[in-house]
């Protein structure tokens, strides 16, 4: 006895406790022997093949654009009766480095994508552009002062080796070096707004909040609000520096977020914290001839392997750095105003009750960073936030418990930290978000770092690697044309001959800010080596398409 034929209503999907019927007209013109099911569901949908899917009376298609809209979010909604049309596929919170990298990464695979990005000012009332703490306030101004403080020990260097040079001493403008160094950094703020807008990601610099699971406020520096729907959040809003709840901390100390814009010379500096950001600013104030001492509550780079620490320590003390052990400030006090002024410091010893006072011109506190998610309204998103230091739990796909929205970079809890590890999870996020292609050719242009501040050779350096797609994606050829090429190459070498893969180099955390670290971008020739690109690359592309096909 044959099958009963299967009714029209049966081509429909019965999900979240509702069944989708057919309309009475449709059921009138449906053939008893269905025969023409395919005539009419053609007519319908315009689609010939099967599967032919309908969910909740709506209509997504064969199976390949059924497999999109479950990675795009879009199948849970209508599986749930959820038909609202969002204003935008993506809206990320935080335009530092790993949002920036999350969100040209989903425009590029054909989403609508929008940025909100919003610097509360510092209560000395300091903000900056868009990048995030890396770009204006953390690692490349502070290798760039870094790197003033290097050609200082170089001047002194040079007479060794010949050169002669006045027997005087040599003198530093610091608001010389601030301008320049400012300078490179509005450039690089104007090249990421570039980008995005290059790339279709609209930006508002606006704080944003949420207030409800979908829909965020946005508010700009005049107070407008406007308010804006996705489908998918991603949170990137970074840490700030912490501050010390004594009296006299916020209204007379800087943090970082100030230093690197300060008008005017520090003079005798006062670091308080032991934490790379403190010995590394004052690393390079001592290096610029500036007195400074650094109080240490207890040791050196806590987390550290700490005989290293402690021989950093050493060389800092031997190249005039003071070190105050065993001490936490307890007061700060301002004995007279200017710029910079004198500031007075009580401080209080971690193993008794002695007390201990101290002059200085400027105070930096460095003593850690918090996160940036305790007035972003995640309460009303529902997403869940340690207490304890404001850090969201997230599983392996950065996904908090609410299923839409997802975080990365320095605010998630048990996590790495810092830029390239922001970057890198940014891009791998949008990827699997938005399943990215497949590439085997990946190339950049770049300009090292020391390269800016002398404006010399913009974008004349080079970089590319050529992957086999039969093998993994092993990496067969790697290109450099840069600063220090011998030492880039040979660190590259070693893992190409013990089988790297595009995969490992990915997953591979860069020391920022280097050259080798260059990222080298996955839009620029694609692995199928279709003779569509420009032509320079057309020899290129048969070469590398018959070395890829050999043995």
């Amino acid at each position: 006895m044959g099958a009963k034929p299967p009714t029209i209503q049966d081509l429909y999907t019965r999900r979240c406790q509702r069944k989708t019927v057919l309309s009475a007209t449709a059921r009138q013109v449906v053939r008893k022997d269905g025969s023409n099911y395919q005539e009419l569901l053609l007519e319908m949908t315009g689609q010939k093949t099967v599967p032919n899917v309908f969910i909740n009376k709506t209509h997504v298609g064969g199976c390949d654009k059924t497999m999109k809209a479950h990675k795009d979010g879009v199948l849970q909604q209508l599986l749930c009766g959820e038909n609202e049309v969002y204003d935008y596929d993506l809206i990320v919170i935080g335009g530092g480095s790993g949002g920036l990298a999350c969100s040209k990464e989903a425009a590029l695979l054909g989403k609508k994508v929008m940025v909100l990005d919003y610097v509360v000012p510092t209560p000395k009332g300091n903000t900056w552009g868009l990048g995030g703490t890396c770009v204006n306030v953390g690692c490349i101004p502070k290798k760039l002062m870094h790197q003033t403080a290097l050609l200082g020990t170089s001047i002194q260097d040079a007479r060794k080796f010949g050169w002669e040079l006045p027997e005087e001493t040599v003198k530093h403008n610091w608001e010389t070096m601030k301008t320049a160094v400012n300078n490179h950094i509005g450039s690089l703020n104007w090249g990421y707004r570039k980008a995005l807008r290059d790339k279709n990601v609209n930006y508002i610099n606006s704080y944003a909040e949420f207030i409800e699971s979908h829909k965020i406020k946005a508010t700009n520096k005049r107070g407008k609000e406007t308010f804006h729907t996705a489908a998918k959040f991603i949170l990137a809003t970074g840490e700030r520096p912490r501050y010390l709840s004594i009296p006299g901390d916020k209204e007379y100390c800087i943090t970082s977020d100030d230093l690197f814009s300060l008008p005017h010379c520090p003079g005798k500096t006062l670091v308080i914290g032991a934490s790379y950001v403190a010995l590394e600013c004052g690393g390079f104030l001592a290096g610029l001839g500036l007195d400074v001492t650094v109080m240490v509550r207890s040791i050196l780079l806590r987390g550290f392997d700490q005989e290293m620490a402690n021989r950093a320590g050493k060389h800092m003390e031997e190249h005039g750095v003071k070190f105050l052990r065993k001490y936490v400030p307890v007061k700060v006090e301002e004995l007279e105003a200017g710029t910079p002024g004198r500031l007075k410091v009580t401080a209080k010893s971690t193993e008794g009750d002695e007390t201990i006072e101290g002059e200085y011109n400027t105070v930096l506190i460095a003593v850690g960073r918090d996160a940036c998610t305790g007035k972003i309204g995640l309460d009303q998103a529902g997403v869940k936030v340690n207490p304890k230091n404001g850090k969201i739990p997230v599983n392996d796909e950065e996904q908090t418990n609410v299923p839409h929205i997802y975080a990365i970079g320095d605010i998630l809890e048990g996590k790495w930290e810092l830029t390239p590890v922001a970057i890198q999870a940014g891009k791998l996020l949008a990827r699997r978000l938005y399943a990215g292609a497949s590439l085997k050719v990946y190339h950049s242009l770049f300009w090292p770092l020391e390269f800016t501040v002398p404006n010399r050779d913009n974008n004349k350096c080079y970089s590319k690697i050529i992957c086999n797609k039969l093998d993994n994606d092993r990496v067969i050829g790697f290109h450099y044309l840069g600063p220090n090429a011998g030492e880039v190459t040979q660190g590259y070498g070693v893992a190409m001959k013990c089988g790297l893969t595009k995969e490992q180099l990915d997953n591979t955390v860069g020391i920022h800010p280097t050259c080798a670290e260059v990222r080298l971008i996955p839009d620029q020739l694609q692995a199928t080596f279709h003779l569509s690109c420009s032509p320079p690359h057309y020899k290129l592309q048969l070469a590398l398409q018959a070395l890829c096909s050999t043995d």
